[in-house]
């Protein structure tokens, strides 16, 4: 005789708190959030230097910066770069600067009852 199994499909209904959460609550959001931004601010000015087959001393010579300080502004670590640098920085590749705030999305948590 042959067996037959039926697997049922287990749902988890305890779900604990986000990532975000977790960032907040040992006080690291902020610079994670921060170190974030810059990552996807510098990767976006290298794409577009690439894209314009442009030289990180012929990209600084657009800013009317020193070849160090762009450095520092395609550093993803570095998150002490000033609006106007970024500003010169996007232009020089053709781009624009775009920030906006948002309002901060409410944390759910649901709570397991009677468990």
């Amino acid at each position: 005789m042959a067996k037959t199994t039926s697997i049922a499909k287990v749902t988890n209904t305890h779900t604990g708190s986000s990532f975000d959460d977790f960032l907040k609550e040992d006080g690291i959001f902020e610079e994670v959030q921060a170190r974030a931004l810059k990552r996807a601010l510098s990767e976006q000015l290298d794409d577009a230097m690439q894209t314009s087959k442009l030289t990180k001393v012929v990209m600084a010579q657009r800013m009317a910066t020193s070849r160090s300080q762009l450095d520092r502004v395609l550093d993803p670590a570095n998150l002490s770069i000033q609006l106007d640098t970024l500003i010169k920085a996007a232009h020089a590749v053709g781009k624009t600067v775009e920030i906006r705030l948002k309002q901060e999305a409410k944390s759910t948590r649901i709570s397991a009852v009677g468990v």
